[in-house]
């Protein structure tokens, strides 16, 4: 069993398996063929994290500690039949949610100009936007989306939900994707929490913002390339749209990108599972998952089977 953290440090792990640490470093711990069950280092290069599974003849099991599979899925479906794709649900729902609502109100209250006018020493007095009575979209209803439901609705705002196909929620109906362009002209914040695939990439293109509300808010807290970035700073740039983006195309976003200082858009660096609230649940995720594996059980958060 392959872990990036201390076998010591990973909580109760069944004893009848064989662990070995390894976090990315250029030396391999063992004989890749040999592993059995491979858990993908966190907040590492993609090059790191892929370059031990193209001798991993032997795996079953590829672990993810992050909520999307995309930056390995391509290499795993590639693999030998039988191999399973798991990713990290339960783990960063709390932190991604913490960091969306805060986002959310950050851009609505005006934070960003109050940081620079305490810089300035400049008092920005007025009227600003409110959350309350505000509609809220959220695009890629899943754990995560529903976690921000949560932290929204003391906030006294109302939430549309949109998910690949149309289902029942606790708190309402999740539309399908096909009903975007009915929804998007009504919210004022419209949150990405989907994860990237073929359907998902450039899904906030130019029809898309173009259909979005004047003065909404787009925050991304899926990755990058749900976004057309090109699409995303003509809106921001004449003022029509706001943006609050913890990923962003391309990523890191490099100096001298104007993403950086356009109108409206304020930029965290792709931080929404980075907390101290990762640790923990990745811990009882790990356990909870070689305990199945050892006892011959089904996985949870399986996303695929080669």
């Amino acid at each position: 069993m392959w872990l990036p953290l201390p076998p010591e440090e990973a909580g109760a792990l069944p004893d009848s398996l064989e662990y070995v640490f390894w976090d990315g470093e250029d030396d391999f711990p063992a004989d890749p063929a040999e592993a059995a069950f491979y858990v993908v280092p966190y907040m590492k290069r993609q090059e790191t994290l892929v370059r031990p599974l193209a001798a991993m003849a032997a795996v079953r099991v590829v672990q993810t500690l992050t909520a999307g599979t995309d930056n390995v899925a391509g290499h795993v479906a590639r693999m030998a039949p039988g191999v399973q794709l798991c990713n990290a649900r339960g783990v960063h729902e709390a932190s991604t949610a913490e960091l969306a609502l805060t986002l959310i109100l950050a851009s609505l209250r005006g934070v960003p100009r109050f940081v620079r006018g305490q810089e300035r020493e400049k008092w920005y007095s007025g009227f600003y936007p409110a959350l309350a009575d505000r509609r809220v979209l959220i695009v890629g209803y899943g754990s995560i989306g529903a976690a921000i439901e949560d932290r929204l609705v003391p906030f006294e705002v109302e939430v549309d939900r949109v998910a690949r196909a149309a289902r029942q929620a606790p708190r309402g109906p999740v539309h399908a994707l096909a009903d975007l362009p009915a929804l998007l002209p009504a919210a004022d914040v419209v949150v990405l929490t989907t994860p990237l695939t073929g359907q998902t990439a450039g899904l906030a293109d130019a029809a898309f913002l173009g259909r979005m509300k004047d003065g909404a808010l787009l925050v991304n807290m899926a990755r990058g390339p749900v976004v057309d970035t090109k699409a995303l700073l003509a809106e921001t740039e004449s003022g029509r749209l706001t943006a609050a983006l913890d990923v962003t195309d391309p990523e890191p976003l490099p100096a001298g990108h104007p993403l950086w200082h356009a109108p409206g858009v304020l930029i965290s660096p792709h931080v929404g599972g980075s907390t101290s609230a990762f640790l923990p649940r990745a811990r009882r995720l790990l356990a909870a998952q070689l305990g199945r594996f050892a006892a011959g059980e089904q996985l949870a958060n399986v996303v695929s089977v080669t």
